[in-house]
């Protein structure tokens, strides 16, 4: 992992395509690198001076270039590379490519990035972009971006793969306040990327915060490893882009037509200990509240108020949030009634009524937060003469500090609140105008704790036939068939996950004679890499009496070749009933993500997945803590640990298999899909009924 030290607190500065050319690029860098503290040197063969100073004709015709730490490039792109390659050539190590014009622009840009790439290989050089805005450290003054405007310092530091979020968020800061430690601008991340940073600033004692706009991840394994050993310490919050772009297309597995790029996303993001935002306000009020407050050592919230209607606004959220509603014991109401006029209830939201006084509401919030039920509270005020805004910001820092506790405020009003929120925002707690964006803050530190709590512990390396696993793989692959189905149920045999009695027909006689050795009614189903939803076309039949096995077999076979003519027909698979009393149909599946590797599914199985589509996900390998949490997330939880009198399912034995198939996917990166569908799951075993799964050939010839 690199030292971007030089990145961020370089000597001198020299900018490669320097001019003052009014509404140029180069003009704009050098205006906002008047501020660095260090030198800068402007490098142009077209200007003798720029802003009166004198301009070098390129970079080796510097005196000295040995204390260059940081080029900034702004030459056209058909030059950039060059120009690389004399940075290089010199003994500078870091350089900023602001220039446009690569991958983003079709093939001839693809290429020159390709041998920028090339080029900063052979001089191990650290590169940001091309194609950026540029970076910024406040704390040295150094802003090497075309960027308006530049924002105070502070404590977060923030990231983006898009410009324009960039220099949107640096003139929102400017006029807002808000400050930060580094920002940069990733651009097309041909060298460094989001990983490279992550690592940087969580070794950096002067980030308390990592924000992150993300369009892609490049090496989801490398972000979440990277990602958990930074959030032990440093929170990270993240807003990704695309949520509602779809999955594959056409996926041959259930758990392909549901899990969507935002699901291997979504979980890998918690996997990595992120915490995600959903709009760019809760990016910079998680930011806000993380980098200013204490974390919530339990979930309960206190609400004290003047205003009824705002109380119940944010009592509404906190009934919609993870948190909870503190209760307010009998001597803590005791202590309010005290206080309080008769005409206020003392319970929570606490009411101190509209005629509250400044000490009113100083004393009550600090018999709140002093209650060892209270874990922080949520401050709301209505503007009225009895007190100043600014007065009560300054008492509620003041007892928020004592207390140790984190509080967010709701003051509302106008240029009065204005004012407030800055002696506010002096004790790091952030005030907002609507109680919905104060209870999701509250919230993140509460699941920030989580994160800091978490113990990621390793996969479980069960003993398994990964040999066989291979030989049935292989033989479909010398076969010329890319889709297995129920014929390749050995293949969870290898690996552990219990299977019915079973085995393939070709003939009626043969299917009588596997029944007959299974013994009772049976399961029988069509088996062809044509037909994947068998249910569909009636090629499945369940519980078929030892007598009607020839006729069943045969009647099968004819529905399915009356859907499709030309389906390739491999037999007919028989298999024992597994008793259906108190059992539950779930499904187990894995479908291989291009950022993240192999996303498993759990949820509710049967006919019905693609409709409820009751599932959890999590990123493989996955751990023992993982799976069962993923057997917790699903809306049919209950069912599965014995709603209304049914007995229990054994979880112990669904946790398993949801690890197994991780171990099974995680070997072999060849299998693109897998349903497992339905995994019947009852009070003392599962059984894994179904499978389907695509298989990339050209991927398992190089396993």
């Amino acid at each position: 992992m690199s030292d971007l030290s030089t990145l961020f607190a370089p000597e001198q500065v020299a900018v490669i395509g320097a001019t003052d050319r009014e509404g140029s690029v180069g003009r704009a860098l050098m205006e906002n690198l008047s501020s660095f503290e260090g030198e800068v040197l402007a490098v142009n063969p077209n200007r003798e001076t720029v802003f009166g100073e004198r301009c070098y004709p390129g970079i080796d015709a510097v005196p000295d270039t040995s204390s260059i730490d940081l080029a900034i490039v702004v030459v056209p792109a058909s030059e950039a590379v060059d120009v690389l390659r004399g940075a290089g050539e010199t003994g500078i190590g870091t350089v900023v490519v602001i220039t446009a014009g690569f991958s983003e622009t079709g093939d001839r840009g693809r290429q020159r990035e390709a041998e920028l790439i090339e080029v900063a290989e052979e001089y191990d050089l650290d590169l940001v972009g091309p194609n950026c805005v540029g970076v910024i450290n406040t704390s040295n003054g150094l802003n090497a971006t075309f960027a308006r405007g530049c924002p105070p310092e502070g404590n977060v530091s923030l990231m983006s793969q898009s410009g324009a979020f960039i220099a949107a968020v640096l003139g929102w800061a400017a006029q807002h306040g808000v400050g930060f430690r580094h920002v940069v601008s990733l651009g097309n991340e041909a060298v460094l990327d989001e990983v490279d940073f992550l690592a940087e600033w969580g070794k950096d004692p002067d980030t308390d915060v990592i924000l992150a706009y993300l369009e892609d991840i490049d090496d989801g394994e490398a972000f979440i490893e990277t990602a958990r050993e930074v959030t032990r310490d440093t929170p990270l919050v993240v807003i990704k882009s695309g949520r509602t772009e779809a999955g594959a297309e056409a996926a041959a597995s259930h758990t392909g037509s549901i899990a969507g790029s935002d699901q291997a996303y979504q979980a890998g993001l918690g996997q990595a200990g992120a915490l995600r935002a959903m709009n760019i306000q809760e990016v910079f009020d998680f930011g806000q509240v993380l980098a200013g407050q204490p974390l919530l050592d339990r979930d309960d919230v206190a609400v004290v108020t003047n205003g009824g209607g705002p109380g119940v606004l944010a009592t509404d959220a906190i009934g919609e949030s993870r948190l909870t509603v503190a209760e307010f014991d009998e001597d803590l109401r005791a202590e309010l009634v005290e206080l309080l006029p008769k005409e206020a209830d003392p319970t929570n939201p606490l009411d101190i009524i509209g005629d509250a006084d400044l000490d009113r509401f100083r004393q009550a919030l600090d018999i709140v937060l002093g209650a060892e039920t209270v874990g922080g509270a949520v401050v709301l005020s209505i503007p009225t003469a009895l007190f100043e805004f600014d007065e009560l910001a300054e008492a509620i820092g003041d007892l928020q500090e004592r207390h140790g506790k984190p509080v967010v405020a709701c003051l509302m009003g106008g240029e009065e609140a204005d004012r407030a929120a800055e002696e506010l925002a002096s004790y790091g707690i952030p005030n907002y105008f609507d109680p919905a964006r104060a209870v999701p803050s509250l919230t993140a530190l509460a699941n920030y704790r989580d994160v800091r709590e978490r113990e990621y512990g390793s996969p479980t390396e069960f003993d398994v036939d990964r040999e066989r696993a291979h030989e049935i793989l292989a033989e479909a692959v010398d076969r010329g068939v890319d889709y297995l189905g129920v014929e390749a149920m050995d293949l969870l045999d290898a690996y552990g996950i219990p299977t019915p009695a079973s085995g393939l027909a070709e003939s009626a006689p043969e299917a009588e004679s596997i029944a007959e050795e299974i013994g009772g009614p049976v399961v029988m189903k069509i088996v062809s890499p044509d037909i994947v939803h068998k249910s569909d076309v009636g090629g499945v039949e369940v519980g078929v009496p030892l007598e009607d096995v020839r006729e069943t077999f045969q009647a099968i076979r004819e529905r399915a070749t009356d859907h499709d003519p030309e389906a390739t027909i491999l037999g007919v698979h028989v298999e024992a009933l597994v008793d259906p009393d108190e059992s539950t149909e779930t499904i187990v599946g894995a479908k291989r993500d291009s950022q993240f590797g192999h996303l498993v599914m759990f949820g509710l199985g049967g006919i019905f997945v693609q409709i409820f589509e009751d599932t959890s996900f999590r990123v493989a390998p996955v751990t023992e803590r993982e799976a069962r949490e993923m057997t917790e997330e699903i809306q049919a939880a209950p069912m599965l640990r014995g709603a209304r009198g049914r007995a229990p399912a054994d979880l112990d034995a669904v946790v398993e298999t949801i690890q197994r198939i991780s171990q099974l996917v995680t070997d072999f990166p060849a299998i693109e899909e897998l349903d497992v569908n339905p995994l019947v799951v009852s009070p003392d075993s599962v059984y894994a009924i179904d499978l389907r799964l695509t298989i990339d050939p050209e991927a398992l010839s190089t396993s």
